[in-house]
């Protein structure tokens, strides 16, 4: 900036375009550094949060030697159990750094990776705003949302090439192996859709994203094994439609069309089959890659 004026008052110059050219760079680039690290806004409030009571209360709560909430009421409300919470929350520390707590301009301790973390899951199991974590562990609208986009981004970074993919030669033999021990020899896991609500659903979509259960809603197709593994995920059907149409877009047996998928022999009453077999409902077609239950 100290540049910038002086050569506003320096009459030595005998380029005018130059000078012209750099003072636009100059402004360009205070601009782009103010609309980074934005600053204080006029008008708004100072909430003075108790960052340090939050983490403690957070702690007391779920992750003490004896918490006030058991592990039935953590899987409950996050959808998992506290080692699987705190393994995820120890590789996202230790992979994103928006998550290392650190201090502010001012020395004060900032929020933990366990309240980042702990309302990022929240948010995703409840699907509540963002504002209802605040007054529970005192971390702000803006933080949470952040730290959610950073979570999310850091769990697919982290665990997608091992998880979200779809079974390869290995994995097969393992599922196969699996189902076998529960009585469905060669089947490849159990296959089924669920409608997800949508709450701000556009008004002019409504009657696109409404089905039978009478509000707009998002469907999931998902493939799960015995261990809870979902191995195949088909996100953003409009609700209108029910599994049969969801299945004829999704992209579940393309890779056997393409005839990629891990080959898979297993008999059963003297009959060889060459294909696996998923467990579904009543619904799905009579094809030899579906059982249905009864």
């Amino acid at each position: 900036m100290t540049s910038l004026v002086e050569l506003f008052f320096d009459d030595s110059s005998s380029d005018d375009d130059d000078d012209f050219d750099f003072v636009t760079a100059m402004l360009v680039d205070i601009k782009s550094n103010r609309s980074k690290h934005g600053g204080s806004v006029m008008g708004r409030a100072v909430v003075r949060r108790k960052k340090q009571a939050g983490h403690i209360k957070l702690m007391e709560d779920y992750f003490v030697d004896a918490p006030v909430f058991g592990p039935r009421t953590f899987r409950r409300r996050f959808r998992m159990s506290r080692d699987l919470f705190m393994h995820i929350a120890k590789a996202v520390e230790a992979h994103c750094p928006y998550f290392v707590q650190k201090r502010n301009a001012s020395g004060e301790l900032c929020h933990s990776a366990l309240k980042k973390i702990a309302a990022s899951v929240r948010m995703l199991a409840y699907g509540c705003p963002a504002d209802v974590i605040d007054d529970w562990i005192h971390i702000a609208e803006s933080t949470v949302i952040k730290s959610l986009k950073k979570f999310v981004k850091s769990v697919i970074e982290i665990f997608g090439e091992h998880y979200l993919r779809e079974p390869n030669v290995e994995d097969t033999a393992r599922l196969m192996q699996m189902s076998e021990s529960k009585g469905f020899r060669g089947m490849l896991g159990c296959i089924d859709c669920m409608h997800w609500r949508w709450k701000n659903c556009p008004a002019a979509w409504h009657g696109q994203f409404t089905g039978h259960c009478h509000d707009p809603t998002i469907i999931l197709e998902a493939v799960a094994s015995n261990d809870l593994w979902i191995w195949h995920a088909y996100f953003g059907m409009p609700g209108s439609h029910n599994d049969l149409n969801v299945l004829q877009r999704s992209p579940l047996f393309a890779r056997l069309a393409r005839g990629e998928a891990p080959s898979v022999t297993f008999e059963i009453n003297g009959h060889q089959y060459t294909k696996g077999y998923y467990l579904a409902d009543g619904i799905y077609p009579s094809w030899a890659t579906f059982l249905k239950s009864i």
